[in-house]
């Protein structure tokens, strides 16, 4: 079988569109896998792991097939049945993994399996394709093209995932633009070369009706995910950096983060109180004031109460969040319109590197990140973060951040505190009941001098909890919230990130 030009540009296309769609389908796993379970590490180690070893299985199974008299038409539709397999794989086992999650299943066997199963068929095609132009061209040039072109899909579909796709598309209707893709691919393939004629037709009535099971993948997968939650599901959007679901039950709307609980409308005042103005009356008549995180205005309404205060500057990296929390009529009530406070600055991005770019020091310093779970995010709690921290703060400047819970993780609080006394700095780690989360944890710190637990201003206000008679005593941290005795505790670097093992080795019970 004689391979036209034409032929062999639409066979290199398809190189590199499967390459596209293999990278984009292994990146979905992964983000997936983070928001059903948690640990971005593990996941991203075991999915892109597997994936490899599933492409060598994969390359190594294509030796097999298409080994008749006429390989060229052998290895066509040695092709053209990889990508008819591969079509429903990327449609609906994204979707599987959620319906899996929801019945308590074994999402990482699951997720294993279709790892394989999606990077097998992958390292099927680059053989296949190679093999097949080598019939026509030399195997110089031919391995020399089909190498260029997957490399140059990887690096689209790397690309396309995280500033498209998840953040336009989300999860879901992702999967199923990836299901439509190879089976397109399939039916230029039929359409192209005579050899697949037979399969024109049911191929390219597969594309419509696929089309239609794609549309409903996504109001299927809301379904499922709205089982994953306690009340009715208000809001739901994916950003590039998260999933971000609203949650109601008569008075009670919460917010969740990547399936993580970050307030419930019916306790956020405990947290935030205890977040913000301990910090605030340390100082007594604090000015300027960082906050970083907390994009849902909660703990900037409270910066907000006390009249000192000139200017804030807030740092978050999801713009998703800053959106809902302005526009969600339910959120806005909560956060009482703080987020449209002329005294506001907003900065979108990551605060270790926008921290370099603020003009100007602060008086008081609010770190409210989520909990340091992954390296990327305990890198906010490390002492090269403390570092620079240190050199935006006001002499008398004060510094607090949340540390979780230390019930169930006194290890992160006492590592908290072990990273700034590297800088020395002086802490000080208190703790309050939020009954949505238990006893959580904080850390209050100040680098040029004690901090002062005895000297703090008055209250300008009522709070709900919050009291003069509370901070005049401002309990000490029992010892069940603190580490075992002889624990070794060690500060958190940017090198030894070692606040991601103590969270997760914490006193879980369902560990």
């Amino acid at each position: 079988m004689r391979i036209s030009s034409t032929q062999a540009r639409l066979l290199l296309f398809t190189v590199c569109l499967s390459s596209a769609v293999s990278l984009v389908f292994e990146l979905m796993v992964v983000t997936q896998a983070t928001y059903l379970v948690g640990d971005a590490t593990l996941a991203t180690g075991v999915v892109v792991g597997t994936f490899l070893a599933a492409m060598g299985l994969g390359g190594w199974a294509s030796q097999f097939l298409a080994i008749g008299p006429d390989p060229s038409r052998s290895l066509l539709r040695a092709l053209l049945w990889v990508e008819l397999v591969l079509s429903p794989v990327c449609l609906l086992g994204p979707l599987s993994l959620f319906a899996l999650f929801a019945i308590d299943g074994s999402v990482w066997l699951a997720v294993v399996l279709l790892t394989v199963v999606a990077g097998a068929l992958a390292g099927m095609e680059l053989p296949l394709l190679t093999r097949l132009l080598e019939t026509q061209q030399d195997l110089r040039v031919a391995l020399a093209r089909a190498l260029a072109l997957d490399y140059l899909g990887s690096l689209l579909g790397a690309l396309v995932f995280p500033l498209v796709l998840l953040p336009q598309f989300g999860l879901l209707p992702t999967s199923a633009l990836l299901g439509l893709l190879p089976l397109a691919s399939g039916m230029l393939l039929c359409w192209t070369f005579p050899s697949l004629q037979r399969w024109r037709w049911p191929v390219s009535l597969l594309l419509p009706l696929m089309a239609v099971l794609g549309v409903w993948v996504a109001p299927l997968g809301d379904r499922v995910e709205s089982w994953l939650y306690d009340d009715p599901v208000i809001f739901r959007q994916q950003s590039r950096y998260q999933r971000l679901v609203l949650t109601r039950r008569r008075q009670d709307v919460r917010l969740y983060l990547d399936g993580q609980l970050q307030f419930s409308s019916l306790d956020e005042y405990r947290y935030h109180e205890a977040l913000v103005h301990p910090a605030m009356a340390c100082h007594g008549r604090p000015r300027r004031v960082l906050l970083l995180g907390a994009g849902d205005g909660l703990a900037l309404r409270e910066i907000l109460r006390w009249p000192s205060v000139q200017q804030v500057d807030l740092i978050e990296l999801d713009p998703s969040v800053i959106s809902l929390a302005r526009r969600h009529p339910l959120v806005q009530r909560l956060h009482q319109g703080s987020l449209d406070d002329p005294r506001l600055t907003v900065h979108h991005g990551d605060a270790f590197q926008l921290l370099e770019r603020l003009e100007g020091n602060f008086d008081v310093v609010i770190a409210d990140f989520p909990d340091p779970s992954t390296p990327a995010l305990a890198r906010l709690y490390s002492v090269g973060f403390y570092g620079r921290l240190q050199r935006r703060l006001e002499r008398g400047g004060v510094f607090v951040t949340q540390a979780s819970t230390p019930f169930f993780t006194p290890d992160v609080l006492a590592s908290i505190e072990a990273s700034l006394q590297q800088l020395r700095w002086s802490t000080r780690g208190y703790a309050v009941t939020v009954p949505s989360f238990g006893p959580w944890g904080f850390v209050l710190a100040q680098w040029d001098q004690e901090v002062n637990t005895s000297g703090f201003a008055p209250l300008p206000f009522q709070g709900r909890w919050i009291s003069d008679r509370w901070l005049k005593y401002f309990p000490e941290l029992p010892d069940d919230l603190r580490p075992d005795p002889g624990a070794l505790i060690r500060p958190n670097r940017l090198v030894q990130p070692v606040l991601v093992d103590y969270q997760r080795n914490g006193r879980w019970p369902w560990i």
